[in-house]
């Protein structure tokens, strides 16, 4: 696909920018690995004093865990550049992107690369495969099949509400997005069980939709009771985020006035 190769061109340009300033780049992936570890640790620990969280075993919760890790490394790999918006569209420097025969949203998302989401992608999917073989689950080809559609349905989940809350730069103005930080911020609740919090969070967690990365697709991997009928439709969920998040790109590029006029 075109798209597809020259996207792949323009983040292996970054890359290469990047890794310009290799101890740095090890730097930020070491870090990023010992922030994870740390969240882990934290995990392991609270188990050590109880044998369930909110009805979830260690390794549930902890598959949970790994689902947003990898959400969150795939953006911060292949779309750091949603992040990068507000200072576009505030310097006007979005003007350079409309005459390109290129898909704007695209250049925007590749417009760099995050090498932190190196890191969150090697740990998320060690933590992955480490929880899969401890969950109580009989991984036929179908259900393994099932997962990985949760999978990419929660990564694209993240990818769109990553897009839509920075997108609201278009009318705000600003440098950057404080709704984008927040909804991240928010994000990392949604890595334990929605059973913990009380309603209204819950509520939150699930409208946002930030439970649709790693929660709710867990639940219904697993069959984790009410939560399963939900967890079921975040493919669905995706496909609307997805468009949801397209259509507020457009509503803002629609508005978006050239640094020119």
């Amino acid at each position: 696909m075109h798209e597809a190769r020259i996207y792949r061109r323009l983040l292996g340009a970054h890359l290469r920018a990047v890794l310009e300033y290799r101890a740095d780049a090890l730097l930020t992936i070491g870090a990023t690995v010992l922030g994870q570890l740390a969240g882990l640790v934290f995990v392991v620990m609270v188990f050590r004093q109880v044998t369930a969280l909110g009805g979830w075993t260690r390794w549930e919760v902890l598959y949970v865990c790994a689902m947003v890790m990898l959400a969150e490394g795939v953006g911060s790999l292949l779309f750091e550049g949603t992040w990068h918006l507000g200072g576009l569209v505030n310097l006007g420097l979005l003007d350079y992107l409309l005459v390109r025969p290129y898909p704007v949203v695209l250049q925007v998302t590749g417009n760099a690369v995050g090498f932190n989401g190196l890191g969150n992608v090697g740990f998320g999917a060690a933590l992955l495969g480490a929880a899969a073989v401890h969950l109580d689950l009989a991984w036929t080809p179908l259900t393994v099949l099932w997962a990985v559609v949760l999978l990419a349905s929660g990564v694209l989940v993240k990818l769109a509400v990553n897009l839509a809350t920075n997108a609201v730069v278009f009318w705000l103005l600003s440098p950057s997005s404080s709704l984008a930080a927040s909804v991240h911020t928010l994000g990392d609740l949604a890595r334990y069980p929605l059973t913990l919090y009380g309603t209204g969070l819950r509520s939150l967690l699930t409208l946002v939709p930030v439970a649709f990365v790693g929660y709710f697709p867990t639940a219904a991997l697993l069959d984790k009771g009410a939560s399963t009928t939900a967890g079921a439709l975040t493919p669905v969920v995706a496909a609307a985020c997805a468009a949801g998040a397209w259509a507020v790109f457009r509503a803002g590029l629609r508005r978006y006035e050239s640094a020119g006029s």
